[in-house]
């Protein structure tokens, strides 16, 4: 057999071969995500988007440009919109972490994923995860009450597919669900 095949079957899918950290340098880091408590040994510098991806295998949130401007990696602390490639894991000890995958109630889909899909707002599908988590904060925060409102604060969401129609009519559309959960 293949050294380098049998190499690649032995490696475990997580934490990345490339994100195991430095024993000397790493700190034991506990993040609550999608109301899961989850203890990491990471190197302090190591931001919440390569703690979700690398170390815990939560793919779903996308690493875009990685200098906080496309919104890819929009992830939810403590109810707020965050860049998750902008912000360090170990500031958000104690904090509740929500990614894409903690929007699902076992099946179901969040009203706002529903919407995405009723309004063809998915296009390529790159950045949906976190325009999904930025639109849903956003109708938390009790904002998004107009069209003008809702292209303003997602704003800092590039969809570089032009969805941005499809994204607002899923967003009206989600917030009156929501507003009457």
């Amino acid at each position: 057999m293949n050294n380098a095949f049998e190499q690649i079957q032995q490696t475990p899918a997580w934490p990345l071969v490339h994100a195991v950290p430095d024993p000397e340098l790493a700190q034991t880091v506990k993040l609550t995500i999608n109301g899961q408590e989850c203890h990491l040994k990471i190197e302090p510098w190591v931001s919440l988007l390569d703690a979700l991806r690398e170390y815990i295998g939560l793919t779903g949130t996308k690493k875009g440009c990685d200098h906080g401007q496309c919104g890819a990696c929009t992830v939810m602390v403590d109810g707020k919109r965050i860049n998750s490639c902008m912000t360090l894991a170990i500031m958000k000890q104690g904090c509740e972490i929500t990614t894409i995958e903690g929007l699902t109630k076992g099946d179901e889909l969040h009203p706002m994923q529903e919407a995405f899909i009723e309004h063809d707002a998915y296009q390529c599908g790159y950045c949906t995860p976190g325009q999904i988590c930025s639109a849903v904060a956003l109708v938390k925060e009790g904002k998004a009450n107009t069209r003008d409102e809702i292209s303003e604060l997602m704003s800092g969401n590039i969809c570089r597919c032009g969805a941005y129609t499809n994204i607002v009519d899923a967003i009206m559309q989600a917030k009156g669900v929501m507003n009457n959960e």
